[in-house]
């Protein structure tokens, strides 16, 4: 499209092309077959054989010529050439204005007028100046400024005794060249002016040059320099794996055609030891007869402070080209011609190995696009236009283990295989260190794998231990390190101050304490350098990166070697602080409630907008930066920081047990109560046991949750903190009440209420509220639950967070659900299982497919029903929720009572009332019981029966009255209906 319309094409231009394509079809068929044109997945290609293109012919008699010109068969060379130009029309493409267009006739027309400036330079060779005359003149006024085409012209002019007109092309050309372009005309045209001048004997064709004979023989090649270099070093015999990379670049650099405008280039990237030159040297040897100009290699030594200069690997390549010492010019660009003109007919392979930059690759390319260039680089080299970037990971385990066995023998690591895994994995699938690795095994024969193994553990002896000869992982990555900026240096050996595996850009900033945007700039540096990997895990500010294992044991090196004790403290601090930053900001985003639990000076804000961006998706921040998370709560444990250990964890909670991640839930609290204990820390003490008790609720462990819950509570009122008791007592409210213990849990509740009122804490009030409601409901006060549910609603949507919002609508549906207003509930359901589904909370969407397979159970929808309950209980399996799953059991009884099977009603009943047991719910269970009673009525199971109302009766008695007395009415009701039937 932009090759048509350029920058602005209508809005009809895709119909315009196809139209054009069709007519073209149409207009081939006739004339040159059907299948010219074809269709491809982004386009059309024109599918036809080179040798009908123009181009092509072109090109393929101008290297004809030009190796008739090397055998000394001038008149050959001239008749090649003459045919090739004798192909053109004018310009290329002429008449067309598409930008694309033109820069590529741009090409084909400099390759023509290239061409009859040889053609015309052989025959003016062999003395006939008096035919190219006229040519020229007109070439001249074509291309004005070509000074090779006017200095041909002075020449033949002069040589046809025309002197003065020689002259006076020279200086009407000097006149153009002042006047638009401000520069003289180049040496040689001045000095050819001045032999016009003196008559210069040097002018006049020679005697030998004038025949058309042939030329004498040249002299024979300086012996010792090979016509075909071969500068390739040794393939590597124990090469391993890259199978995906080797094909790769085959691909890319094999299949050449004429039509092809610019050399194909292959940057191999990747960090210090991975393997670059190995493939290169690799993929080069495999290639090697493809190339029959031959193949050049220069190792650049781009990782040391003075690595080897372009004119140097130039001086080398024109030497091995053939030419003399003597004859090497003294400029950079004057050999960078030579360079381009010795190869330009060849076919070459060109590998330049360890490139620091691109200024040192761009004088050692060729023009010739029949040739090809592999580069490797610790640096990305994304300056390099037109390259082909292929970034070598390390090894994976397989790959690394054979490595090791070809080097130190099949037989004996692979009865080793469990400890050659190990070693594999401590050299970080790493190939140089897999190398040295498997040296030193085959250098000690007595050595076990498992012993190295040993040795390797030892992380502060790692890098003394992968030393072999020459061969060394420390050296090897201070080429790199020693080459970057000091900045970049700082934040590279802080980055080992932290001990997750993967970080965000953020934390950039945090430990140089700058603002991110030079802390990114940076950290790209690092990346650039091969000393960080990005992960891929997220773009702009939500890019993460990750130190290899090797690189992180030597950051940590000098980490220890050059930063202070306390700047390593203070940039630890700034980053815990940061991350308790943001993690209260996604709670806030998330679920509404403003729970700042340490002083402000605890906190390392990042800046407002940033902290917007982050954050603005909570649950998928929270699911980037967990294991930041639990590993930063450890790490500040570690480090004596003992109120940002347990600020985090409690400020992450809800996030552990939303996402249901139980174990890092538990880990990170009991990491935090005991560094609080530790401490004294009556504060700390209480949050922890707070979240403790939480999550004992989560797993239904009710007692352990109970005896947290009460320490938590005496630890908060020790100090006064009205809080965190508000949220205690709110919890054991809820324990109260799934314990039928009706009163307690009403005082619990308002007690909770009465602080969260007076503290101004909506969106904790909200979460109160619906608790106060479902105790309303538990007594059968619906009218109460309403209203109480009506206020939490309204708090929820404006100062809560999407969570107790869903909490909510579930309490409204399971009001309407006991209002008997079936339809409705049903509707709140719904929405309760969407809000569930929007903040990817498994727990909340178990619950409220419950109540929506029940709002279809008593409006008679039973096929409806099972499919949601099913639905249901599938997902309390996965998260192995045995609340969600007893209720929803009990719900699938009624169902099965409802479809006439109350055998099998039974059987659930009592699966449900058993789970209910275990959980110590006793109001639970006495309800399930009733039930199995119930149904019992329609089967011959009078046992079963008298064994539920006996179990019913004795949980009766630990109840509240009221709940007791509700009991009752069920089990008098149930007793009427089997009289009424016997």
């Amino acid at each position: 499209m932009e090759a048509i319309y350029g920058d602005d094409p209508p809005n009809t231009s895709r119909a315009q092309v196809q139209i054009c394509i069709s007519a073209l079809r149409r207009m081939f068929a006739t004339h040159a077959g059907p299948e010219v044109i074809v269709t491809r997945p982004h386009g059309y290609a024109i599918q036809v054989n080179p040798e009908q293109i123009d181009a092509h012919h072109f090109e393929k008699l101008v290297v004809k010529a030009r190796r008739a010109r090397e055998g000394d068969n001038v008149e050959e060379a001239i008749r090649h050439y003459r045919e090739a130009l004798s192909l053109w029309r004018g310009s290329a493409l002429d008449g067309i204005d598409s930008r694309v267009v033109q820069s590529a006739a741009g090409l084909l027309n400099e390759r023509r007028i290239s061409a009859n400036e040889d053609c015309v330079d052989l025959e003016l060779g062999l003395g006939r100046h008096h035919e190219v005359v006229g040519e020229l003149t007109g070439l001249v006024e074509e291309h004005p400024l070509r000074e090779r085409l006017r200095g041909q012209l002075m020449l033949a002019l002069y040589r046809s005794g025309r002197q003065a007109e020689a002259l006076r092309v020279y200086r009407d050309g000097r006149t153009m060249m002042i006047e638009e372009l401000g520069i003289e005309p180049n040496e040689r045209l001045q000095q050819l002016e001045y032999a016009i001048l003196t008559s210069a004997e040097s002018l006049d064709v020679p005697e030998k040059e004038s025949q058309s004979a042939p030329q004498p023989a040249p002299p024979a090649p300086t012996p010792g320099v090979p016509n075909v270099p071969a500068m390739l070093p040794t393939d590597i015999a124990d090469f391993t794996g890259r199978t995906q990379e080797v094909e790769q670049i085959r691909r890319m650099l094999t299949g050449y055609d004429s039509v092809r405008l610019a050399v194909p280039i292959i940057v191999i990237g990747g960090k210090a030891g991975v393997g670059k030159t190995t493939i290169a040297v690799h993929v080069a040897h495999l290639l090697a007869e493809s190339f029959e100009g031959g193949q050049l290699f220069a190792d650049l030594h781009g990782g040391i402070a003075r690595p080897v200069s372009p004119m140097q690997v130039l001086g080398r390549f024109l030497r091995v080209l053939g030419v003399p010492g003597n004859a090497l010019p003294e400029e950079l660009e004057e050999r960078a011609e030579m360079y381009r003109s010795l190869i330009a007919d060849r076919q070459m392979l060109i590998v330049l190995d360890d490139a620091e930059s691109e200024s040192q690759i761009q004088p050692l390319l060729p023009g010739n696009p029949a040739s090809c260039v592999i580069v490797t680089s610790r640096s990305r080299l994304t300056g390099l236009a037109g390259a082909t970037h292929l970034d070598v990971g390390v090894f994976g385990s397989p790959e690394a283990v054979d490595l090791l066995a070809r080097i130190a023998g099949s037989e004996r690591v692979l009865s080793e295989a469990e400890h050659a895994t190990a070693l594999a994995e401590l050299c970080g699938q790493l190939p140089l260190a897999l190398r040295i690795a498997g040296a030193r095994l085959s250098a000690r024969p007595h050595w076990s794998v498992e012993q190295l193994a040993d040795r390797l553990q030892d992380e502060t002896r790692r890098l003394d231990e992968l030393q072999h000869g020459e061969m060394g992982i420390r050296a090897s990555i201070s080429l790199t390190y020693d080459g970057i900026s000091e900045e970049a240096r700082r934040l590279f050996r802080r980055l080992a101050i932290l001990d997750t595996l993967v970080f965000s850009a953020w934390i950039s900033a945090a430990l140089l304490n700058k603002p991110l945007e030079d802390a990114q700039d940076l950290l790209d540096d690092l990346a650039d350098a091969q000393l960080v990997e990005i992960t891929g895990r997220g773009h702009g500010v939500h890019a993460q990166y990750r130190l290899h294992d090797l690189i992180r044991v030597f950051a940590r090196e000098r980490l220890a070697a050059e930063e202070p004790a306390a700047e390593r403290s203070a940039a630890l601090t700034r980053v815990l602080g940061a991350l308790l930053a943001l993690t209260d900001a996604a709670r806030l985003q998330e679920y509404g409630l403003d729970l700042r639990v340490l002083d402000s000076s605890q906190y390392w804000s990042l800046p407002g907008k940033l902290v917007q961006k982050l954050v603005a998706q909570p649950i998928q921040w929270f699911e980037r930066e967990r294991p930041t998370i639990v590993s930063a709560i450890r790490q500040a444990a570690q480090a004596g920081f003992v109120e940002l250990c347990w600020g985090l964890a409690v400020t992450a909670e809800q996030f552990f047990e939303s996402r249901v991640y139980l174990d890092d839930w538990r880990e990170i609290h009991e990491v935090a109560l005991e560094v609080t204990r530790q401490a004294r820390d009556k504060r700390g003490q209480a949050a922890a046991r707070y979240s403790i008790g939480a999550l004992a609720i989560t797993e239904q462990r009710f007692v352990d949750a109970r005896r947290n819950f009460r320490l938590a509570l005496e630890h908060s009122r020790e100090v006064g903190d009205d809080l965190w008791t508000a949220r205690v007592l709110h919890n054991l409210g809820l324990l109260d009440r799934l314990n039928g213990r009706i009163e307690d849990a009403s005082n619990h509740y308002e007690e909770a209420l009465a602080i969260f009122r007076s503290s101004g804490h909506e969106g904790e009030l909200a979460y109160v509220l619906h608790s106060l409601a479902q105790l309303r409901l538990d007594c059968e006060d619906i009218d109460g639950a309403k209203l109480l549910l009506a206020e939490a609603l309204v708090r929820s949507n404006a100062h809560g967070g999407r969570r107790v919002r869903a909490q909510v609508l579930y309490r409204i549906g399971m009001t309407h659900l006991r209002a008997e207003e079936y339809v409705v509930a049903a509707e709140a359901f719904e929405q309760s299982l969407n809000a569930a589904r929007t903040i990817s909370d498994p727990v909340g969407e178990a619950y409220s497919l419950i109540g929506l397979g029940v709002s279809h159970l008593r409006r008679g929808a039973l096929g409806e029903s099972e499919t949601v309950l099913r639905r249901a209980l599938a997902v309390a399996d996965t998260y192995n929720q045995r609340l969600a799953k007893a209720q929803v059991l009990s719900s699938l009884g009624e169902l099965a009572l409802a479809d006439g099977d109350p055998r099998q009603a039974v059987v659930i009943f009592q699966q449900a009332a058993t789970l209910f047991r275990k959980m110590q719910m006793p109001f639970y269970e006495a309800k399930t019981l009733v039930l199995v009673q119930n149904a019992v009525l329609s089967t011959d199971d009078e046992q079963a029966g008298e064994e539920a109302r006996s179990r019913v009766q004795e949980l009766m008695r630990g109840l509240d009255t009221a709940l007791a007395k509700q009991l009752q009415e069920q089990l008098d009701a149930a007793r009427a209906r089997e009289l009424d039937k016997s």
